[in-house]
């Protein structure tokens, strides 16, 4: 396939923005990934700002981690998880901020 610019996409390039997209396919892991992209937090901390039970949380963490989205580091007893990934901080907030303006413009009135 060529991009815009006449470059080939790769096999390999699709096949990892599906997996991406499969990944971020919930929107527990999607919100993760969001609180996340505004800097690392622990499972106490992400269950709290999202309002969801922290066994949940962390099976969700744990996919993220495995499969190197996210990175983690220990702290004490603490493990603090962070944005290992930038490719999937870059989609994520772009789809947040696409169906942001489209709830704007719904509560404008505009979008259908």
């Amino acid at each position: 396939m060529k991009q815009a610019s006449g470059e080939d996409v790769s096999i390999q390039a699709f096949e990892r923005a599906a997996e991406l997209f499969g990944l971020l396919s919930t929107s527990v892991r999607l919100r993760i990934v969001s609180t996340l992209c505004q800097g690392e937090k622990n499972v106490g901390e992400l269950s709290a700002v999202m309002d969801v039970a922290q066994p949940n949380i962390s099976q969700h963490l744990s996919m993220l981690y495995r499969s190197g989205v996210l990175a983690k580091r220990k702290s004490g007893t603490q493990v603090f998880y962070r944005i290992a990934d930038e490719c999937s901080g870059l989609v994520c907030r772009a789809v947040c901020s696409q169906l942001q303006a489209t709830e704007v413009l719904a509560a404008a009135g505009r979008f259908h």
